[in-house]
C-alpha cells in the first residue's frame, strides 16, 4: 500500500504585524502542499486568500459551505482576483489549505479548505477554490483581504509524497521517500527506526540551532553523517533538538539557550548550536555549541573601555560547526553597534562591525542530493543547504542574511528541521534538527 508522507517545508511566526506572507522557492519533489495558518487580523477583513505565482488577473473561483450551529449556507463566487480559502481572519482560529496537484503542469490546480474560529460568534466551514493555470505552483502569497495579520500568527507549509511499493521499504518509521536508488527516513521529531531486515544504511543527524539574543545571531546546530552503518532487525531511538529560544525587547536579556542535542542509536551525539551572546551592561561572548553564537557589541554606555570585544562562541565539540563572529568594537555611543553573526556548519559567522550586523555562518550543501530527494534543508537554485547560522543585529545600521541552511536573517527565526540558527533581534526560535536514514533499495 502507498504511504502518504509529510514534511515541512517551510514556517514562519510573525514577529509583527504583516500584510502578507509569502513561500517562493517552493520544491517541486511532492505531488501536493498543504499550508496551515493560525491567526486573525486587526480590522475586520473578511477572509484570507492565496495567489499562486504571482497572478493577480481573474484567474480564480470559490464555492463555500459554511454553519455555526443554527444556519447553514453556500455560496459560489468567480473570477476572482485570488482563491478564497480562509474563514473570517477577524477572529482567532485555525485555518488547513490542501493544494492539489501543485507541481503537476497539464491541470488547473484545486484548493481545499477547512477552517474553524471563536470570537464574537463561532463558525467553521469549508471551502473550494479553482486557480485556472496549468502551471506548476512554485510560489505562494498568503494575505487577508483588506488588512493585516497580527503579531504572533503562524504559517506552515507542509509538502505530500506517495511513496511507491515496488520494492517495498526495508524499514519503518519516519516520513518515507525514495528517487531511483535509494528510500530515505526523514524525522522532522523524535521516534522509532525498525528495520525489517538486516540492512546497511547511511544517516544523517542535524541538531537544533541556537536562540538569538538582542544583537547577536545563534548558531547552527551540529551536523553530522555516518555511513555504511550495519543496523538489525531492532528499534533504534531517533532524537530530533529543538531550536534553541531567543530573547528580544529589553537590555540584560538572558542570552539565546543553545539548541537540543539529536542523535540516532548509539552514534555520536550531535550537538546543539550555541546561542546569541548577552548585549547589555552585561555584555557576553556568543555561547559556545557545535557552532558558536555571535560575539554582543561593545557599547561604552554599557560599561565597555576602548578595546573590549566580545567574541563569538566556538565551535565545541569540534567538527560539527564553526564559531560565531565577534560582536562590533568599541563605541562611545549607541547607533550603529552591531552584534556577531552564528557560526554555521560550513563557515564561521560573520564579524558584527559598527553600521553593519554581522551575517550568518554558510551551512554545508554535502548532503544535497539528499534534499532533492526529500525536500529538506534550503533550497538556493537547486542546491540544499543544512544548518546555517543566524544572522546578528545592528542599531540603526544594515542587517544580514542568515546563512545558507535554515539560518535566520536579522529578524527571522531559524526554518524548521534545519538547525539553522535565529537571527538577532527576534523573539522567535532557532530551527529545530532533523534525522534521515538511507539505504540502497535493493
Amino acid at each position: 500500500m502507498a504511504t502518504n508522507t509529510y514534511v515541512a517545508l517551510a514556517q514562519e511566526t510573525l514577529s509583527s504585524t504583516a500584510s502578507s506572507v509569502t513561500f517562493s522557492g517552493i520544491s517541486q519533489a511532492y505531488t501536493d502542499l498543504v499550508l496551515v495558518h493560525s491567526t486573525g487580523v486587526t480590522t475586520g477583513s473578511p477572509t484570507s486568500r492565496l495567489q499562486f505565482n504571482g497572478d493577480t488577473n481573474t484567474n480564480y473561483s470559490t464555492t463555500l459551505m459554511y454553519g455555526d450551529g443554527t444556519t447553514a449556507g453556500a455560496v459560489r463566487v468567480a473570477n476572482e482576483s485570488s482563491a478564497n480559502t480562509g474563514g473570517t481572519t477577524d477572529q482567532l482560529g485555525t485555518t488547513i489549505i490542501h493544494i492539489n496537484n501543485y507541481s503537476n503542469t497539464t491541470t488547473y490546480k484545486t484548493t481545499l479548505s477547512r477552517y474553524g474560529f471563536l470570537g464574537g460568534y463561532s463558525e467553521t466551514g469549508s471551502k473550494t477554490s479553482l486557480w485556472r493555470n496549468t502551471a506548476a505552483i512554485t510560489s505562494i502569497v498568503v494575505f487577508p483581504l483588506s488588512s493585516t495579520f497580527p503579531s504572533g500568527s503562524t504559517f506552515s507549509l507542509y509538502g505530500i509524497a506517495a511513496e511507491g511499493t515496488t520494492p517495498a521499504p526495508k524499514a519503518t518509521g519516519g516520513a518515507i521517500y525514495s528517487d531511483s536508488t535509494y528510500y530515505y527516513h526523514a524525522f522532522a521529531a523524535s521516534g522509532t527506526f525498525t528495520p525489517t531486515q538486516s540492512i546497511t544504511a547511511d544517516v544523517l543527524v542535524v541538531a537544533g540551532g541556537g536562540g538569538a539574543c538582542n544583537y547577536t545571531g545563534g548558531g547552527a546546530g551540529g551536523l553530522l553523517g555516518f555511513s555504511s552503518q550495519s543496523l538489525t532487525a531492532t528499534g533504534y531511538t531517533v532524537t530530533v533538538g529543538a531550536g534553541g529560544t531567543s530573547t528580544h525587547g529589553g537590555n540584560n536579556n538572558p542570552a539565546g539557550t543553545t539548541g537540543g542535542d539529536s542523535q540516532f542509536g548509539a552514534l555520536t551525539l550531535v550537538k546543539g548550536g550555541g546561542g546569541g551572546g548577552i548585549a547589555a551592561s552585561i555584555g557576553s561572548n556568543g555561547i559556545s555549541g557545535a557552532s558558536g553564537g555571535g560575539g554582543a557589541p561593545s557599547y561604552g554606555g554599557w560599561g565597555f573601555s576602548p578595546g573590549q570585544v566580545c567574541l563569538g562562541g566556538t565551535a565545541t565539540p569540534s567538527g560539527q560547526g564553526f564559531a560565531g563572529g565577534n560582536g562590533s568594537s568599541y563605541q562611545a555611543g549607541p547607533s550603529g553597534i552591531s552584534g556577531g553573526g552564528g557560526g554555521g556548519a560550513g563557515a564561521v559567522g560573520g564579524a558584527g562591525v559598527i553600521n553593519t550586523a554581522g551575517a550568518g555562518g554558510v551551512g554545508l550543501s554535502t548532503f544535497s542530493s539528499w534534499g532533492v530527494a526529500t525536500g529538506i534543508g534550503e533550497n538556493s537554485g537547486g542546491t540544499y543547504y543544512l544548518a546555517g547560522g543566524g544572522a546578528g543585529y545592528s542599531n540603526g545600521g544594515a542587517s544580514n542574511s542568515g546563512g545558507l541552511g535554515g539560518g535566520g536573517a536579522t529578524g527571522v527565526a531559524g526554518r524548521i528541521n534545519t538547525g539553522g540558527g535565529a537571527g538577532g533581534n527576534t523573539s522567535s526560535a532557532a530551527g529545530s534538527g532533523i534525522v534521515v536514514v538511507r539505504y540502497a533499495k535493493v
